[in-house]
Parts: structure tokens; sequence; C-alpha cells
């Protein structure tokens, strides 16, 4: 047979085995893997450089199937091309302990570079993973031997989302020209043909964002993918949309090209006849001799083609002087003495807002962590998050450390998860705390795939004070703690910032920094001995016989501080705890809690400029919560502090009448 043939084959037998697991499953959806099979296989058999004897290998091309409900398309892929997902796994898709889930999850199946799932997603990751192969590649000088390319497969409901149109403005700002999107215009989603809600030119949409805009008028053709896709290999210096028109369902007679073959199995009379349809005559879950050959043969290539790509880098790496960096950058090293460097750029000698010492610490994490780099959605000068003397990522400087996201919190957060999924950075992403609302989607992939990721979130309470109700985050910071797996440090001041850092960039989960715009009073040097942010919460002062604790974060720890003062005077004992970590000290053994909140102490306080609900585990449901259980009003922030009750003295009066 002809390449041709088969390539067709192949296809062919994507859409039986995506048909047959997911009918098995009784579950899933097979038009895209059907529609989509011919454009998959030509670009993993010809186009794409990938190695499936490693498939972590870093010079290696991504495939992101931002349309992840079509995994099965993926796990087709990954068993016909070698990379140990076996035939029992395609069998088990959507089962417990598979490594087939219903969608593609990055860290559990060998061969899959992102979690996706939620549309659009995949492509905004892809846009960071674009930025930080260009940004290596650029900094080691590499460019001519190291330039892997991001495969996006993508249906209409990602051009849908309001995330794409993000994406796709920053990478056309950007001349992103490793991005390669495959646009699946197949005009079906669940509910019928698009045409009941998305009429748009997607073409004159993407060329106006300065894509380079491509179609294949029969996308089920593999003989016309083949061209489109050697056009789109040669850079024009844009990133490319192909706008690939296919048949929903492709080989069912009875539902290609309806919606009923989007998001059911096809049932197994219509099974039979899509075999039919096809001459397709081999058992269930079998795979072609003819098409294992092929592959097989393609499989060695494909592992010569990577050796050899990957030892002219090397070489490349070890004449060029930049080995160090290299290593840096590829292990994302981090001084095993990173708190005691941050704390010694700490500015610790008056009062200081916690975004302004973070922006002074994020200094010195940029000196010594080569792999550190990030930016705003647009307010680095408010947020503090800028790395001085460095360039921006940009057309003309690639190896820019500092990006500039504009107004796109949600891209920079997807984009941000791109980048640490790329594997050569730790990014960080900044913007104000309330903001971290229209990041909140990725974050949690970000939580969901391991990811180190640090958020800066500046203007963290009610305290940001004129702008009013709309810019006072409230509930934001229950919603991030609420998030498994994210860290969430609060710091009180200076040097818990330097020891949050610390913490942070030791770890390997998303880290969300939330950050004052006021000043707030340095601890003095007997107090700073007590910091233990790696227990999440600490005794920060205590006496003898203490009859209540006051448990307090970020800004309202020197409240506590301030109000315990007024309370000693009046005769009372107190314990203050400082809490920059709910969830860390969650984590810590029952000992430890209960050696800094001893059960035998019921009288406890929470203080802290937001919702007050999560602070009950704690305190107890008879605990007093001191928070802000509703929208906070525009006026100066002293004046809302006095009004709202955050001054030591309201603080205070409240805790006396609680005790009495």
């Amino acid at each position: 047979m002809s390449d041709y043939q088969n390539l067709r084959l192949a296809a062919d037998t994507i859409r039986i085995l995506s048909a047959e697991a997911i009918q098995k499953a009784k579950s899933g959806h097979p038009g895209m893997p059907m529609g989509c099979a011919d454009y998959a296989m030509v670009l993993w058999y010809k186009y794409m450089r990938h190695n499936p004897q490693n498939p972590s290998w870093l010079g290696r091309d991504r495939f992101i199937l931002s349309a992840g409900h079509g995994s099965m398309l993926m796990y087709s892929l990954l068993h016909l091309f070698g990379y140990g997902l076996s035939m029992d796994e395609i069998k088990n898709f959507r089962q417990w302990g598979s490594k087939t889930p219903g969608h593609p999850e990055f860290g559990h199946t060998a061969g899959v570079d992102v979690t996706t799932g939620p549309l659009g997603s995949g492509f905004g990751s892809a846009v960071g993973m674009a930025i930080a192969a260009k940004q290596f590649a650029a900094r080691l000088g590499a460019e001519s031997v190291f330039a892997p390319k991001m495969f996006v497969l993508s249906g209409d409901g990602c051009m849908m989302e309001g995330n794409s149109s993000e994406a796709a403005s920053l990478a056309g700002h950007l001349k992103l020209d490793n991005i390669v999107l495959f646009y699946d215009s197949n005009t079906i989603t669940i509910e019928g043909n698009t045409n009941l809600a998305f009429t748009e030119d997607v073409g004159a949409r993407f060329a106006s964002f300065g894509w380079r805009v491509l179609t294949c008028a029969d996308a089920n053709n593999v003989e016309q993918i083949d061209k489109v896709l050697a056009e789109v290999v040669v850079s024009d210096g844009r990133p490319t949309i192909i706008i690939g028109k296919t048949s929903i369902g492709f080989g069912s007679p009875n539902k290609q090209g309806k919606a009923n073959s989007h998001g059911e199995p096809l049932g197994e009379e219509e099974l039979a006849a899509t075999k039919v349809n096809l001459g397709w005559t081999e058992p269930p879950f079998t795979v072609p001799a003819a098409v294992t050959s092929f592959l097989g043969a393609r499989q060695a290539e494909l592992a010569k083609e990577a050796e050899a790509a990957e030892a002219t880098f090397q070489s490349f790496i070890a004449s060029s002087g930049k080995k160090d960096l290299y290593n840096a950058l590829v292990n994302k090293t981090v001084p095993a003495d990173i708190l005691e460097q941050l704390l010694a750029a700490a500015p610790i000698d008056k009062p200081i807002a916690s975004r302004a010492s973070s922006g002074a610490i994020l200094q010195k994490i940029a000196e010594i962590v080569p792999a550190f780099t990030g930016g705003a959605a647009d307010l680095a000068p408010s947020t503090k998050s800028d790395i001085k003397n460095e360039p921006a990522f940009s057309v003309d400087n690639r190896a820019g450390r500092n990006i500039h996201y504009g107004i796109r919190e949600l891209e920079m957060g997807m984009a941000g998860n791109g980048m640490a999924l790329f594997g050569t950075t730790i990014p960080y992403t900044s913007t104000f705390a309330v903001f971290s609302d229209y990041m909140k989607p990725a974050i949690r992939l970000a939580s969901i795939q391991n990811l180190q990721q640090m958020y800066i979130f500046t203007h963290d309470s009610f305290y940001v004070g004129e702008d009013g109700p709309t810019h006072e985050p409230i509930e934001q910071l229950a919603m991030l703690r609420s998030i498994p797996g994210v860290n969430v440090y609060r710091p009180a001041e200076a040097h818990e910032v330097a020891h949050c850092w610390a913490a942070a960039l030791k770890g390997d989960r998303p880290a969300a920094m939330l950050l004052t715009r006021q000043d707030l009073r340095p601890f003095t040097e007997e107090q700073a001995k007590k910091i233990d942010v790696t227990k999440g919460a600490y005794v920060l002062s205590c006496e003898e016989g203490f009859e209540v604790i006051l448990m307090a974060s970020g800004s309202e720890v020197n409240l506590a501080l301030d109000a315990a003062e007024i309370l000693r005077q009046a005769g009372k004992k107190v314990r203050v705890v400082s809490v920059p970590s709910m969830e860390t000290f969650e984590k810590q053994d029952k000992a430890y809690r209960d050696s800094v909140l001893p059960p035998s102490c019921t009288k406890r306080v929470s203080i802290e400029a937001a919702r007050t609900a999560m602070w009950y585990q704690f305190i107890g449901l008879e605990g007093l919560a001191i928070g802000l259980d509703h929208f906070g009003a525009s006026a100066p922030y002293k004046v809302l502090a006095k009004e709202f009750g955050f001054t030591p003295e309201a603080v205070a009066e409240k805790i006396q009448a609680y005790l009495a």
C-alpha cells in the first residue's frame, strides 16, 4: 500500500478503537476522534517531532488536545505509536484506575502534555508553552538547535470560550510562530448545529489577531492534510491556525455530521454499521497488522531522529559556555540557603507594604533562581512584580524574563500553567487579589497538574480603600484556600514575606501570595526568631496561663498584637498566633496543632479582613470570628478600618465582650 493508504487505514483504526472503547464504557465522545483521526495521524506520523521511547524528551513538539473530551483520539495515538498504553487500558476507558480517564491528565498517562477538559484551556496553556520554549532557547542562544512546536487541536467549543480570544490575541501580538492551531470546524455542538449560537468568521477573527490563516477544505482527506501541514511547518513569522473542515463522527453511516455523535456512544448497531461502512473486518479491539508494521517502522525512525536532535543540542550546550544556566533552568534550581538569602534582602527597617517587601525580595529571587520568570496583567507597577534591569519578553527579545500579559487575567493564568508544564521555568503571575476570580479556572488546573507556579495577589483586603467594593477582595481568600493543593500565604510583614517566598520556592505546588497595599509594621528581632511558615501557624506572643487565643493572618497579625496588649492591660492573659498559611497548618500532625492551639483553651478568636467561615475549624463553633462577611465600601482605608471595627480598640472591645 502507499503511504496515503496506510495513513487512511491507521486513521480508520483510530476511529474504530475510539468508537469501541466508548461503546464499552457506555460513555464518551466518539464524534471528534472519528472526525479528526486523519489530521492527527498525518501530524503524528510525518510532521510532529516526538519520541515514544522518551515521552518527556524536552526537545519534542507538544500535542495539546484542547478539545479534551475527544480523549480517545489521544489514547488511540499513544497506543498506536508505542507509548506503552496497552490495549487493556483502551478497553478500560473511563474506568477506575485506568490510564485512560475521560479527559487527558498530565502526569497520569505517558505522552499527555497537559491536562485538558475545560474548553479553551489547552489552547491557553499552549501559548505559555510556546513562550517558555522561545525564552529557553533564547537565553541559551540555542534558537538554531532548539525549536519545538506546539500543535493544538481545538473545536468549536474552544473557539466560543473567551479564553481562546485572550490566548490568540497574546500569541498574535508576540508572533509566536511555534504554535500551530488546528480548528476542527465541524459545525456541531451538543445542542445541535453551531449556528444556534455561533456564526462569527473565525478566520477573520484570527487574522485580526495577527495569525496566518490556512484552510483545509476536506480535513478527512489525508492528502489535503499533508499538503497544508507541509505549508504550516515553514514559518512566516506568525502563529498559524488551520481551519479544518471535518465531518463529526466520520465513518458512521447514520450519525456522521449529526449532534448525536458528539457526546454519546454510537450504539452497538451503529458501531457494527460503521465497521461495514469502513470495510473493517478485524475482531474488536484489534489493530491491523499492516498498521502495526507501518507505524512500528516510523517509531524506530522517530527515536533515531530524536536522538540525533538531542545530541546536536547537547553538543551545542557543551560548547556554549552556558551549561550551568542550562542545568539551572532544566532542574529549576533553588539554592539550599534560599531563606537566609531572602531574609537578608527583606526591607525590615521600617513599616512597608507587603507588596513592596515582596517586590524587593523578588529581585533577589530573580538573581539566585534563574528559572524564575513572569509578569503581571498590566499591573506590575502596583504589584511590584517586575524584575529590575531585565528586559521584557517580546518579538525582538525572546530572552526577556518580564512578561507583559496585558489585561488578560484568565489567559495569564493558563499561560503560566503552560510555562510550568514546559519544564524550564518557575513562572509567576500577578494581579490584584480581587481579580483572582478571573484566574480561578487556571489555578484549579495548576493544582490538578501539580504545577509549581507562583501567584502574586496584592491589594488583598478592604484596605484598598477608595476604589470601593468592586476592588476590595472579601471572599477571594476563602476561594483560593478552598482549592485543594494550593498553598495560600498571607504574610504579616517583611520577615514573613521572605519566609513565605522561601517555602513556596522549595515546594512543588501552586502558591498564592496575598499582599497588602498598606504599610505593615515589621516584627521585632525577638518576634522574627519565632517565625515558622513551614508549619503554617506558630505562636508569636504568649504568656503563662493564657485564657484566650487570638489567631490572625497578614495585616491583622499586628492588629492582634495591639489588641492583645490592650487586653493584657485589662488583666487578660493572651496567646497570639500568626497563621500565614492555613492549609499548611492543617497538614501538621495533631501534636503540633495542639501545641499551638491547646484543646484546653476553648476561648479562641480569629481576626482577618475577609470572610470568616474557614476559621471555625480552628476557633470552634463557639469561637469569635472577627472578619468581614459583607462587601466593602469606598473611603480612605483608615476610615474603613474604623467603620468596620478593625482598630485595636474595637477588636479588644469585641473580645472583652466575648470573654465576659
